[in-house]
């Protein structure tokens, strides 16, 4: 499989980014041991979490995916065979969002700790705070790529005003640039990041690793109607899918998945990764079906036919 440089950092990742998010949550330390060996052996090395991971579980204060995966990679012994994203700035007990320098510097501190590392690949701003000057928070970073702590920074969430502000005061004052942006993008959710984001990434080779690449699994097409919504604890988030245009990219994908003897998930993923923003999409699977799925997604080339009527049955304009 070939892998794609990471914008303008060193990092050469595979096409397809598993996302850590259900990792104490929907899926259990030993379950997360062999997605993970499957995904690592299928040929892929690129891993993201966050630092509030999964705080909203019952019972849970956060940090649980990262210390999965810290158990993981130690267990195997495979950490230089990864590149590990995780985020730093999400509300995890303080009573809210923080991407100032003092909590950056301590947060990164407890990330490390859990992952089991001295150094985290590419470290994220989750959410950002308009309150903080984006110069403090690049100030931060630069302190910790010259300790060794982080190698790249990548942001998350971002208005597209914030994100050339940040990356102009890089260049400006010499400090860390973002080399990735986390938007939510998928077939349904396309206005927000084309209009206004896609071009920035492109100008600047920010690359783009996608969250909810499957729009919270409405795009496998397991959800029908309201009544399919129990199937999954994140079924209460599919509702706002489930309307004209919605099954309108159903059936495209129906239509061009039967084509390619694959599932709808596939082709989902592999019309991500044909866009030519995105670097590797982000998806998570709770069983190695719903893996192997993801999988042939990162193997599957389609046509431009397809993804012409893929386009088509989404458009937004």
């Amino acid at each position: 499989m070939k892998k794609r440089r990471l914008a303008n950092s060193d990092m050469d990742v595979a096409p397809l980014c598993f996302g850590g998010n259900i990792f104490g949550w929907t899926v259990n330390e030993k379950t997360a041991f062999e997605l993970l060996d499957r995904f690592i052996t299928s040929g892929f090395n690129f891993i993201d979490t966050a630092d509030v991971y999964s705080a909203w579980a019952p019972g849970n204060k956060g940090g649980e995916s990262e210390t999965i995966i810290g158990k993981w990679m130690k267990a195997r012994n495979n950490r230089d065979k990864v590149v590990i994203a995780t985020k730093v700035g999400s509300d995890l007990g303080q009573g809210q969002n923080d991407i100032s320098k003092k909590y950056i510097l301590r947060a990164v501190e407890n990330s490390l700790k859990r992952l089991q590392t001295d150094y985290i690949d590419l470290y994220q701003t989750h959410v950002d705070m308009e309150k903080t000057p984006v110069e403090e928070t690049l100030e931060a970073y630069d302190q910790l790529v010259e300790e060794g702590k982080i190698r790249w920074i990548g942001a998350s969430n971002f208005s597209p005003e914030r994100l050339i502000a940040s990356l102009e005061a890089s260049k400006k004052l010499g400090y860390p640039s973002y080399q990735t942006l986390q938007p939510q993008y998928n077939l349904y959710d396309r206005e927000n990041f084309e209009k206004n984001l896609e071009q920035i990434c492109l100008d600047s080779n920010v690359g783009v690793i996608s969250y909810y690449s499957l729009a919270s699994g409405f795009l496998t097409g397991k959800y029908r109607s309201e009544a399919d919504l129990g199937k999954s604890v994140r079924g209460g988030g599919i509702k706002k899918y489930l309307n004209e245009r919605g099954f309108t990219i159903l059936k495209a994908l129906g239509e061009v998945s039967a084509q390619y003897h694959t599932t709808p998930a596939s082709v989902a993923i592999a019309w991500l990764i044909a866009r030519p923003s995105v670097t590797a999409p982000i998806a998570s699977a709770t069983t190695l079906e719903q893996l192997d799925s993801l999988i042939n997604a990162a193997r599957l080339e389609l046509s431009n036919d397809a993804i012409e009527i893929l386009n088509k049955a989404s458009e937004w304009k």
